[in-house]
């Protein structure tokens, strides 16, 4: 890299990382993680200073432009610190660890994470975003502190690094595995006092929109065990929740695809970074709630959501990019908020109904600085009678305007693309694409999901049956992460039953058998978080609780489920029982933290049903049952004979023969996907 026109550079100027790269020219001696900065911190006897953020983190660039772009600041910290840039996406594991230092030390955590340890990694102290001369102090006091009272650091390095070792460990549960209704009785007893029944959500702000959270929702709703009466209720909220998050300000309007979270509890205004994780789960989400309810609204959010994601985010080899910064022009937002006087300019006579669609009005879309965010507050069928035209005249002359402001703010400084490629986000997105297909039928959807399963396969697996995580420049690098292998194994076995290519369900069992080798604690069923390959860290840790990401380990556990089903296999079944058993005691008490865990209770606890059709028409009856919401339910086909265990001697030609099984127990052979819904206890609606 030609450094000549820079008055800094840095180590960092070798790495492929957005987020480190944009740190290559600080005045701060940065260093990327590895041996060479975790020698030197030996060799100098200097604490370590680790910095961990990534490229679409707005407080990021504000604590670099304001501290690691000083002189004066960087000198204190040279002198005094090996400093280390952390890319959190690309090094996961790092940031976990220091992450729950922080944790512990503060009560708090978030984006920067700046925490000191010693030259051996055992960490000292930490926090967030520092103002510059908070930030100046902390630096001389530590440096004092290691100089002058050592005792006292190391005493403290010990204690916070137990501290780590110890917290979310797994206590093994060798009761009985009992899983019952009452248990998911009681999640969604506690968990519904803290919903927001006006604005839909959590009753609380910041606002995420935890996809899976929602999912569960929707999915304990229609299942058998809900008493009818209070199915009505919890419907309403998730309806609630999905309408107002797709009106919302979080929701790009004008160009599809959600914002990572709403800064208060109306979804108005967004952090404005939009990340490939968010919107793959939450394609998922709205594919899955319109095939439950067929509202049009989730398939609008679905359709200008992959517009999105084809349009900003798809690399040519038919990967997916990480994300887009909150920033452009140092401000934030300023790509996605309009001035009235523009929006009058661009839309001359249509501007008055899509104000009033919008609300570009002082009540609810006006922002800061005379700047409009756009939300809707009413349907489509309330605005187009209170303008006295009909509801597709009014959705024309919205499409139009959408159109004329997305060329308009297409010539704007565009947000910053982080476009590295990370195998988990990807296999999230491969997903959101399977599943958008299985609803919608639409064939583009499921050509991008066939890509890119083909690139992550060509790309990303490697000869010895491992996943690396990261892509960049043509290069895959970094060994794969638990989160790897979790999310890759669930969109193949997803691709796999939407295609019945049984390629697709060879290679997710391959990687679960890497997994079970590499990554499981035989002791308590788990899965830790990196490989016995990698080197060791201060701790080794796992994932439980399932937040803005399901947990690596529920994602694990409900994929051996399905395998287990898929291969007949009972050992596959009783390592997700035994996993499940280790959390199902936290499930009643914090539902928003165990959603994917919840999940995959309510596989066990209500009906599951195998669907195995064969013969030649198998794919256009896997396309009919997409028709009917059946989430307690997988499928499997072939043309001709198969060594699948569901598919054995089920071939009856020429006909094509579906078959609904349960509890091993087969219903007779139906030749209609009508007639075999009828031996299915609960399947959603036509």
């Amino acid at each position: 890299m030609d450094t000549k026109q820079h008055k800094y550079s840095n180590s960092l100027v070798h790495e492929t990382s957005p987020y480190l790269l944009q740190h290559a020219h600080n005045p701060v001696n940065w260093y990327a993680w590895n041996n060479e900065a975790l020698e030197k911190a030996k060799s100098e006897d200097k604490l370590l200073l680790i910095s961990v953020g990534y490229s679409a983190c707005h407080w990021c660039h504000v604590m670099e432009h304001e501290s690691f772009e000083d002189d004066g600041v960087a000198a204190i910290m040279n002198d005094h610190f090996v400093c280390i840039k952390v890319d959190r996406e690309e090094r996961p594991d790092i940031d976990q660890v220091y992450m729950l230092s922080v944790q512990l030390m503060t009560g708090q955590g978030g984006w920067p994470l700046n925490c000191f340890a010693l030259p051996d990694g055992r960490p000292v102290y930490g926090g967030t975003y520092f103002q510059k001369h908070q930030w100046k102090n902390v630096l001389l006091n530590l440096a004092d502190l290691y100089k002058n009272e050592r005792g006292r650091m190391l005493e403290y390095a010990e204690k916070l690094t137990e501290g780590v070792r110890l917290a979310e460990l797994v206590k093994v549960n060798n009761e009985p595995e009992v899983f019952t209704a009452e248990q998911l009785r009681q999640c969604y007893d506690n968990w519904k006092h803290r919903f927001d029944t006006t604005e839909g959500g959590p009753n609380k702000a910041p606002k995420f929109p935890l996809p899976n959270n929602y999912q569960f929702l929707l999915r304990y709703a229609f299942s058998t065990i809900l008493p009818e009466k209070e199915r009505a209720a919890l419907l309403a909220h998730v309806h609630l929740t999905l309408t107002k998050m797709a009106f919302g300000g979080i929701y790009d309007q004008m160009g599809g695809g959600f914002s990572r979270y709403s800064v208060d509890s109306y979804w108005k205004v967004p952090h404005f970074e939009k990340m490939l994780y968010d919107n793959a789960q939450l394609v998922t989400l709205y594919s899955e709630a319109y095939q439950a309810t067929s509202n049009p609204l989730y398939k609008q959010v679905v359709y200008e959501t992959l517009a999105f994601v084809e349009r900003e985010f798809t690399s040519p080899e038919g990967a997916f990019y990480s994300a887009l910064d909150a920033d452009s022009e140092g401000e934030e937002g300023k790509y996605y908020v309009w001035k009235k006087e523009e929006l009058q300019e661009i839309l001359k006579e249509d501007f008055d109904l899509f104000a009033d669609y919008f609300n570009v009005n002082e009540e609810l879309g006006l922002w800061e600085h005379d700047n409009y965010i756009l939300l809707r507050n009413e349907s489509d069928e309330h605005i187009a009678a209170k303008h006295n035209i009909t509801v597709e005249e009014l959705k024309a002359i919205i499409q139009n305007s959408k159109l004329l402001l997305l060329e308009l703010r297409g010539q704007r400084v565009r947000p910053g693309l982080d476009d590295k490629i990370l195998t988990s986000w990807n296999a999230l997105m491969l997903k959101g694409y399977t599943d958008a297909y299985n609803v919608f039928r639409e064939p583009q959807f499921l050509n991008a999901a066939i890509k890119n399963a083909a690139f992550i396969i060509s790309k990303q697996l490697r000869p010895d049956g491992g996943l690396n995580h990261n892509y960049k420049n043509g290069k895959s690098t970094i060994n794969g992460y638990l989160e790897d292998y979790c999310f890759t194994i669930e969109a193949l076995i997803a691709l796999y039953e939407a295609t019945f290519e049984e390629e697709y369900l060879l290679t997710a069992e391959n990687l679960m058998k890497y997994c079970v080798q590499h990554f499981q604690d035989q002791t308590s069923g788990m899965f830790y978080f990196t490989s016995d390959e990698d080197k060791a860290l201060i701790s080794r840790k796992m994932e439980l609780n399932d937040n803005v990401i399901p947990a690596s380990n529920s994602s694990i556990a409900k994929s051996l489920f399905a395998l287990g089903h898929h291969f007949e296999s009972e050992k596959y079944i009783q390592m997700s029982r035994k996993m499940l058993n280790n959390v199902v005691g936290e499930i009643a008490g914090y539902g928003s933290g165990y959603s994917n865990w919840a999940m995959l209770l309510l596989n066990y606890v209500q009906p599951f049903y195998e669907i195995a059709i064969a013969g030649e028409a198998m794919l256009e009856k896997r396309m009919d049952f997409g028709k009917h919401y059946i989430p307690n339910a997988l499928f499997s086909g072939s043309k001709k004979e198969s060594a699948l265990p569901l598919l054995a001697n089920r071939l009856v030609a020429p006909q094509t023969t579906i078959y609904v099984c349960s509890n091993k127990t087969c219903s007779r052979p139906e030749t209609e996907v009508k007639d075999a819904l009828k031996h299915i206890g609960n399947f959603g609606k036509a």
